[in-house]
Parts: structure tokens; sequence; C-alpha cells
């Protein structure tokens, strides 16, 4: 090595703060980084709710006529489901009449058992 190949390292090298600072925000930068990401991605943080038979039913109905608008609950094409204290009576009239953009739902796609298991399964939705 030359003389004149050195002279860009000792630049550098009289500054021990700006290396210093350098090196510290690039571990910073790696640091953050690494903590963004989850080896538990997809994964829910719960364990899933103990469902009773009628919220099992009620579940399935969810995931027939329910899921592709509110996915597990969640906003989707329609609002979120999981974060509305709503009592039943309201998750079924809702469901019956169809208000807003969301369709109704009769007897003839949805019994009245299912209904109820469905409102109890939403129930569960908010707790979770």
């Amino acid at each position: 090595m030359t003389l004149r190949s050195l002279r860009p390292l000792q630049r550098v090298v009289r500054r021990p703060a700006l290396v210093v600072a350098c090196a510290f925000a690039t571990a910073a930068a790696a640091v953050l980084v690494a903590g963004c990401s989850s080896a538990r991605r997809g994964e829910p943080l719960v364990s899933a709710p103990q469902l009773s038979p009628d919220q099992q039913r009620g579940q399935i109905v969810f995931s027939q006529r329910c899921y592709q608008c509110h996915p597990n609950g969640a906003t989707g094409i329609g609002p979120a489901l999981n974060n509305k204290p709503l009592p039943a009576a309201l998750v079924k009239t809702q469901v019956r009449k169809g208000l807003g953009s969301m369709p109704a739902f009769d007897q003839q796609h949805i019994s009245d058992d299912d209904l109820n298991a469905l409102a109890s399964y939403v129930a569960v939705l908010r707790k979770s």
C-alpha cells in the first residue's frame, strides 16, 4: 500500500466520534429491523376460545355467510364485529334486515336456530 492510498483511512481515523456514531446507528437500525419482525407471524397471540356446540355451529354459519366481508370478525369489506359491544338482538336484526350495505339473510339462508348460534359466536369473537 502506498501512502496516498492510506490518506482516506487516516481521515476517518481522525474522526473517531463519527466512526462510533455510524457504528451505533447501524447497530440500532439492525435491532429495530429485527424487532419489527416476528417468528409468530400468523399465529394468534392468545389461544382459541373453547366453544360450546352452539357456538361451534355459529362458527360454521359465520364462515359460510359472514367471513367474506368480516374476516375473523375484523374489518374487511364490512366493518369489524369484534370491537363492538352489540347485544344479540341487534346482531340478529342486522342479519335479518341487512342495514346499510350489508345484505339481508332471510330464514331460507340462515334459519332461526342458526341465527341464534351465530349471535352467540359473534359474542365470543368480541371477547377474544
